[in-house]
């Protein structure tokens, strides 16, 4: 197993530096389970670009001396209101508040040290930081009987809900990317998670 030697924050021009390293690491391990992306650069880049955008985004970067072999991503809800803001439609939530913690991605080689529970920590300081109540994710559904789920994967909902995050009824977003071994890009239903967080800042 290889480690990782370090995991810290970019902003600003050092992110929008990195995220060509991120997307692909996006494409190599969004190529498995469950999420099966066949990804390439010219969707990537048109999909990162709203974190160049952001002044409020964050890359949380895990490094092996200077390579980058993981990533995990956040900006404010509200900045991707066009894919994700109808899914709380009802909820009685305010999107402004909410932080959204978009992908975290890791090389098979680098996991099981704990850079998961980092990828968290650091976002969520980060936008409490920004003055966020709450943070969310959402994760890609698949049926259970899905011929390419593997026989010995493990969902991650036990790690979600020690790190406070539970199900939001109802709050389930709809995004398009084509699947290995298909024609064309289909809708795939993603389903939020959600957690309040700390009034004061958690040092990290």
């Amino acid at each position: 197993m290889a480690e990782v030697s370090e995991v810290h924050a970019l902003t600003g021009a050092v992110l929008s530096d990195a995220l060509d390293d991120v997307a692909r690491l996006r494409i190599a391990v969004f190529r498995a389970w469950p999420y099966l992306y066949d990804g390439d650069l010219d969707y990537e880049h048109r999909y990162l670009q709203s974190y160049r955008d952001s002044d409020k985004a964050i890359v949380v970067g895990a490094f092996d001396g200077d390579r980058l072999v993981g990533a995990s991503t956040g900006a404010p809800l509200i900045d991707h209101a066009d894919d994700f803001g109808a899914a709380f439609d009802g909820s009685g939530l305010d999107v402004s508040e909410i932080f959204y913690c978009a992908e975290s991605v890791l090389l098979p080689d680098y996991r099981g040290q704990g850079t998961g529970h980092r990828f968290f920590d650091l976002r969520e300081a980060h936008a409490i930081r920004l003055g966020f109540t709450k943070c969310a994710f959402c994760s890609v559904l698949r049926a259970a009987d899905h011929p390419m789920r593997p026989e010995n994967y493990r969902p991650l909902d036990a790690f979600w809900r020690a790190r406070g995050y539970d199900l939001l009824p109802g709050a389930i977003a709809q995004f398009s990317w084509k699947d290995v071994g298909a024609e064309k890009e289909t809708m795939k239903p993603l389903q939020f998670w959600i957690r309040d967080l700390p009034i004061t800042e958690v040092s990290v």
